[in-house]
């Protein structure tokens, strides 16, 4: 009998990461869900198509608190990848796996809402690259697209459309409209600053500092603006 030698597609295994927003599960339940929809409402689609983690910070104590949980965010249209600082006991096949290993980054998950904070990553010292990397992109960022540079700056030479999400590692630059989401200084902290010809923006943010569309001056809108933080305080000046 001779040997027959079967070939066949080959699997292959890439080691891949991904960023994900990390909520914070702070107790009692009700007044963060009220905080987190006020959130929603003002920056709606924020979670659409992102990776969300949910850590429960060890304040979990039974599997009903943790389907409260899933269930209230999933009523929100938030799906969640995966749980932290909860019990393995508490979790069963129908839920997001539990994992373990993540590192903080300094990239916001929400921000300060009316008078509440809603969800903030735990406190890191953000790591910046030896030789900042910077980005330049000639054209427009359409709604919905997002871009993002965590290795240095992001100048844009065309606008930014509602819907549209800009991420920086330092300073944004926009030479057009900006209209959609910029967040600035996600590694390199307050020493970043945004800069744009024409500010229509829906939300603004320098080092996890977040000003919405609804808390900028009108003074400010159609106009060419710089924003920075000074004193925990997102600044705005006009250029």
């Amino acid at each position: 009998m001779n040997a027959v030698s079967q070939t066949g597609p080959s699997i292959r295994f890439r080691g891949r990461s991904f960023m994900a927003l990390t909520l914070v599960a702070d107790t009692p339940l009700q007044p963060w869900l009220a905080d987190f929809d006020v959130w929603v409402q003002r920056s709606p689609g924020f979670f659409t198509g992102r990776t969300v983690v949910l850590d429960f910070a060890d304040t979990a104590q039974s599997k009903a608190d943790v389907e409260r949980w899933i269930g209230e965010l999933a009523s929100r249209g938030v799906r969640l990848t995966g749980l932290e600082g909860v019990r393995p006991s508490l979790v069963d096949a129908s839920m997001p796996p539990v994992l373990r290993g993540g590192r903080d980054s300094s990239i916001p998950v929400a921000e300060a809402a009316a008078a509440a904070e809603v969800a903030t990553p735990a406190p890191a010292e953000p790591r910046k690259p030896a030789t900042p990397v910077n980005m330049l992109v000639e054209r427009r960022i359409r709604s919905g697209q997002s871009l993002m540079c965590l290795e240095g700056d992001v100048t844009i030479i065309g606008s930014v459309g509602a819907g549209a999400e800009i991420i920086a590692g330092g300073s944004i630059h926009v030479y057009g409209t900006l209209a959609g989401r910029a967040i600035a200084g996600a590694t390199f902290g307050a020493e970043s600053q945004i800069f744009c010809t024409r500010l229509e923006a829906e939300l603004l943010a320098v080092d996890g500092i977040y000003r919405t569309a609804e808390d900028i001056d009108d003074a400010f809108r159609g106009k060419a603006v710089r924003v920075w933080t000074a004193d925990d305080t997102l600044r705005m000046a006009a250029l």
